[in-house]
């Protein structure tokens, strides 16, 4: 069945998805833990001397939305970023092509332009970059959140990889969060520890200022908004540094098709005689350099700008090929699952006995004749220590119905 295809004039006009991230639920926020790769880790109180007012000055020019604070923790990032020429010069070259998309999800949420920066010190602008906890791409989405704002994870796609996907998904969660804080600096820090810890936070500290509650929040986010500001701050005043845009590794004009059925990104790189990974560098989210398209679904493929000449070799890949595939689709499995599974072993509906102690009886000897642990005894009639006394009633788990329903949930 030949499929139709599609040209927008733009990777980042596209505006098929951004009627479809127009879809994303209007849900509650969803704890974020993440592990940021790429800010340093600083003394919690690092020497400062004196104000450094140029780069206040700075700061105060380029302020829009984003409260852009100076102080001893901003400076030493600033510190940080602009001695970091290299790295500050590749994020100037990736910014060329990552920036369009990013400004589009966020206008669509009515969110400051300043969060684009958020990338550079999430994931360096890698889609493929991955955290010790497992927070995947671009904006570092946790699993579980990254579900919740309608991101897609099974055996062909991790759409937490896909640029645009996943800055829409940003997006929709600082909506979220600004609604529930109202302040961007906040919001940004939530976007880090997670709502409960910045709510916390501001309960302790009897403040809704970032600088306030900072000592009350983890040590990461402490560090994680600072080295914002001072992200931004270099990326803006490059020149002032001395640091040079490196030539980005994308191609600068793109066009975008859609397809309904299974395509190799392989083959298609060879229509288009360009390099395989090129091709997989503009499409992250493809785990298997299979793109899985269907008549229900149909996937969007960015390639670079075609010619007419070009467009017959690339519309036999798309609409001829053969590609022997097992086109069955999983759901990634994820840590949620496993969350789930201990809650229910935690809290079973198990049979409960109870025993009355009687004079001289220990919680060892009590363990030993119901076959459990004295831990187990403690945890269930909240013991705060050993100590119990004759006539005292304790409640008893049946060990056999704890086995019965551990079995269930592990078959």
């Amino acid at each position: 069945m030949k499929i139709n295809v599609l040209f927008a004039s733009c990777f980042v006009a596209l505006t098929s998805f951004s009627a479809a991230a127009q879809q994303l639920r209007q849900i509650p926020i969803a704890l974020q833990t993440i592990d940021t790769i790429a800010v340093p880790v600083l003394p919690e109180t690092p020497t400062f001397y004196n104000h450094n007012y140029v780069f206040k000055a700075r700061l105060d020019s380029i302020q829009k939305m984003v409260p852009l604070s100076y102080n001893e923790h901003v400076q030493k990032y600033i510190d940080i970023y602009s001695g970091r020429k290299d790295m500050m010069g590749k994020m100037l070259g990736l910014s060329e092509y990552y920036f369009p998309v990013f400004e589009k999800a966020l206008k669509n949420y009515n969110i400051p332009e300043e969060i684009k920066y958020l990338p550079i010190i999430e994931s360096s602008m890698n889609a493929h970059a991955v955290s010790r906890v497992g927070a995947t791409g671009l904006w570092q989405f946790m699993f579980a959140t990254a579900k919740d704002y309608g991101l897609n994870m099974d055996n062909f796609v991790d759409e937490r990889k896909d640029p645009v996907q996943a800055s829409y998904a940003a997006a929709a969660y600082f909506r979220d969060a600004y609604l529930e804080l109202g302040d961007w600096l906040l919001a940004i820090a939530a976007y880090n520890c997670g709502m409960g810890n910045v709510k916390r936070a501001i309960i302790k500290a009897d403040s809704h200022d970032f600088w306030e509650i900072r000592p009350f929040l983890p040590l990461e986010t402490r560090n994680y908004v600072p080295a914002f500001i001072a992200a931004l701050y270099v990326m803006k005043c490059s020149g002032q540094h001395h640091i040079v845009a490196q030539q980005s590794p994308f191609v600068k004009f793109t066009d975008t098709i859609h397809v309904n059925r299974f395509v190799s990104l392989s083959q298609l790189a060879g229509a288009l005689n360009i390099e395989e990974d090129a091709l997989c560098g503009l499409n992250p989210g493809y785990k298997k350099r299979i793109v899985n398209g269907t008549e229900a679904e149909p996937k969007r493929i960015v390639i670079p700008k075609v010619n007419m000449a070009q467009f017959a070799e690339i519309y036999e890949v798309l609409n001829n090929a053969e590609l022997e595939v097992n086109q069955n689709v999983y759901l990634a499995s994820n840590d949620d699952r496993r969350r789930a599974k201990k809650k229910v072993v935690a809290k079973p509906a198990t049979a409960i006995s109870y025993h009355k102690v009687t004079p001289g009886q220990t919680l060892g000897a009590i363990a030993n004749k119901y076959h459990v642990e004295v831990q187990d005894i403690k945890v269930w009639n909240s013991l705060k220590s050993s100590s119990i006394v004759p006539g005292q009633k304790l409640k008893i788990h049946n060990p056999d119905s704890e086995k019965r329903k551990l079995s269930a949930v592990k078959g």
